[in-house]
């Protein structure tokens, strides 16, 4: 997606304070020792006791304070989530435009896996692009990971999952957000590429049963997975997977004025996965295209659902990972499957 001209970001990301070391996690036969070593996590955020759009809730305060940027002026709020929001038949990102006073906007739900956070990024694009009217759009994400439906280290392979909540505000650049402050971020491209083919990875040989939960008591992709791979086998996956990773990337760095080997290309940021699936999956066709320095910041918080790349961007608008004027490429994926790239610079 080509850009108009570049879109300001304001990123944050709300953690709990509860966390279970890996080392707990092996002590209390959570996870085996190889397994554990596989995956390369230190530790996973757990939220027991706020419910994941309540998590939002507090990551989206913290992106309008530090915008300055009003709620009533919101023309989005865009919620992406993985997992239970905390109630049936109920609209989450309703809830979170409540609790914000966001009155004047917008709230829509999405379901994209992994990947919704980043889509969301994507539709706050093009609706401030194609509406010149339209206020900021906010993006959030919040997932929270607990027995007895989901167990957080086991339920799926190549990856453990840690609660979080993040929130993106999306505006025009020198728009009015507030008195004088600058955005964390510039937003220059970004690009998306599915591969439906590959949705059967999280259906395997099941049918479409009739109510919540009906093929097991706890979500378990490990089944899915293994009969998606006696069906196709694991090159099928990762053939399809880098063909869209390389052209993802190729898309957003041309689409962004830059080259793979550009100087001011300073990171390749890589989806907050298990050490060895990205060693697998992502870090080859994302290295064919760009000579960046691959980073990975998932290693304390783990897998955080619908919202890894947008936490990547909270931490690069939050830390000195990025000087002034240099860039960063976020890939992520996410169950369907569906890649997303963008490129990003520090203001």
């Amino acid at each position: 997606m080509r850009l108009d001209s570049p879109l300001a970001l304001t990123a944050t990301a709300w953690y709990p304070e509860g966390r279970q070391t890996v080392e707990e996690a092996v002590a209390a036969g959570d996870i085996p020792a190889k397994t554990a070593r596989e995956l390369g996590y230190t530790s996973l955020p757990v939220s027991e006791d706020t419910a994941p759009p309540d998590m939002a809730v507090e990551a989206a305060h913290q992106a309008l304070a530090l915008s300055g940027a009003r709620a009533e002026r919101l023309s989005l709020v865009l919620h992406a989530s993985v997992h239970h929001q905390g109630h049936d038949a109920w609209s989450a990102p309703h809830y979170i435009a409540r609790r914000i006073g966001a009155d004047n906007a917008v709230p829509i739900g999405l379901l994209q896996q992994c990947n919704g956070g980043a889509v969301g990024i994507e539709l706050a694009a093009s609706r401030l692009q194609g509406d010149p009217d339209a206020g900021p759009a906010l993006v959030t994400t919040a997932d929270r990971f607990l027995m007895p439906s989901w167990h957080r280290w086991l339920s799926d392979y190549g990856m453990a999952a840690g609660d979080a909540a993040t929130a993106v505000l999306v505006d025009r650049a020198g728009g009015p957000t507030g008195p004088g402050r600058a955005p964390d971020l510039l937003l220059h491209s970004l690009a998306t590429r599915a591969a439906s083919e590959l949705e059967v990875m999280h259906r395997g040989d099941d049918g479409l049963n009739a109510t919540p939960m009906g093929h097991s008591p706890m979500i378990d992709v490990r089944r899915t997975k293994r009969a998606f791979i006696k069906a196709y086998g694991v090159d099928f996956f990762l053939k399809t997977a880098a063909d869209r990773i390389r052209g993802v990337v190729e898309e957003a760095l041309a689409a962004a004025g830059l080259t793979g080997d550009d100087p001011r290309l300073r990171h390749a940021v890589i989806p907050r996965l298990g050490s060895k699936a990205m060693a697998e999956a992502y870090i080859p066709p994302l290295t064919d295209v760009t000579s960046a320095e691959v980073l990975d910041l998932g290693r304390a918080t783990g897998h955080v659902g619908a919202g890894d790349l947008n936490a990547s961007l909270a931490d690069l608008a939050r830390t000195d990972l990025l000087t002034p004027g240099s860039h960063a490429l976020v890939l992520n994926g996410g169950g369907g499957f569906t890649f997303t790239a963008v490129v990003v610079s520090k203001c």
